[in-house]
C-alpha cells in the first residue's frame, strides 16, 4: 500500500511518526507534499520517506491520500488533485470540513473524515473516524489500522465530529496548559523546573492511564484520593472557588463552537 499526504504539519508528521513506530508499511511507500523545500528536506531525512513540493511526482502513484491541510488551504488543494484515480481512498483531517463537502469534489472515492490529535507523535493519540457513503468496510478498516498504529480510534456520527474537535482534537493544549500551572505550583514551593514538570506530566500520564484502566467515574477516582481532613481536599476546594470546572468546560465549549464556524465557512 501507498500513502500520499497533502501538507507535511505536524499532524501529518504524527501520523508518519506512528505509521514508522508500529512499522506498518515501508517508509520508501508514504509520499509528502509540502509548501515548504525545509520542510520536505526535513521529513526525508528523519522518515526516510519522499517528500517534494507539490503532489504530482506521487499522486498518481498511491491507494491513499492524506489531506493534512489547514481550513484555509483546502480549496487550493482540492482543486489540485480533483483529477485523482476514483479508487484512491480520500482521508480528510481537515478541521471543520464536512463530508458532504468533500464528496461534492470527490463524487465516485472513497471518503473518510477522520479528526486525529497530537499525541499520535508518541502512540497515545485518539482518532474520531466517520466514513462517507461510497466507503467501504474495508477500506474503513484500512484507514482505522493507519490511526490506530498511534493510539485509539473510534467510529462516530459526522454530527458528533465538532465535539470530538473540541474535546480531544484541542484538548492536548488545555492539557498543556494545566501541565504549565502545576509546574510554576512546584517550581514556587521550591522544586526545580525540571523536576516540577516531570511530578506535573507523570501526575497527568498517570491519572489519565487510573481513569482508562480503572474504568471509574473520575469523581470515584478523586474521592479515593480526598482523605478527610487532608490536603487533596484544601485544594479542589480551591479549585472550585477558582472555577476551574466551569473554566475547562468553556474552554471546549468555544472550540466546538469555532469547529462549527468554521465548518461553516
Amino acid at each position: 500500500m501507498k500513502i500520499g499526504f497533502i501538507g507535511g504539519g505536524a499532524m501529518a508528521e504524527a501520523i508518519i511518526c506512528g505509521i514508522n513506530a508500529k512499522n506498518l508499511m515501508n517508509p520508501q511507500n508514504i509520499y509528502v507534499s509540502d509548501h515548504k523545500d525545509t520542510r520536505c528536506q526535513y521529513l526525508e531525512k528523519r522518515y526516510k520517506i519522499h517528500a517534494s513540493v507539490g503532489s504530482q511526482p506521487f499522486l498518481h502513484d498511491i491507494d491513499m491520500l492524506i489531506l493534512a491541510i489547514k481550513p484555509q488551504a483546502a480549496s487550493k488543494a482540492i482543486n489540485e488533485i480533483k483529477n485523482i484515480n476514483h479508487s484512491v481512498i480520500i482521508v480528510s483531517i481537515i478541521a471543520g470540513m464536512t463530508l458532504s463537502s468533500l464528496e461534492k469534489h470527490f463524487t465516485e472515492n472513497p471518503v473518510i473524515r477522520v479528526m486525529p490529535n497530537t499525541p499520535m507523535a508518541v502512540s497515545a493519540g485518539m482518532s474520531a473516524i466517520t466514513p462517507g457513503v461510497n466507503a467501504k468496510p474495508t477500506e474503513i478498516d484500512m484507514v482505522r489500522k493507519i490511526f490506530s498504529a498511534a493510539g485509539e480510534t473510534i467510529i462516530i456520527e459526522e454530527k458528533l465530529m465538532d465535539a470530538v474537535s473540541g474535546l480531544s482534537g484541542s484538548g492536548p493544549a488545555f492539557i498543556f496548559v494545566i501541565i504549565d500551572a502545576m509546574s510554576d505550583a512546584g517550581v514556587s514551593a521550591g522544586l526545580k523546573r525540571d523536576i516540577a514538570i516531570k511530578l506535573a506530566a507523570q501526575t497527568v500520564l498517570g491519572a489519565a492511564k487510573m481513569v482508562l484502566e480503572s474504568e471509574l467515574h473520575p469523581a470515584q477516582l478523586r474521592d479515593q484520593v480526598t482523605s478527610p481532613g487532608g490536603t487533596t481536599i484544601e485544594g479542589v476546594h480551591v479549585m472550585e472557588q477558582k472555577a476551574v470546572r466551569g473554566a475547562m468546560i468553556d474552554a471546549v465549549t468555544a472550540a466546538v463552537e469555532k469547529s462549527k464556524l468554521m465548518g461553516n465557512k
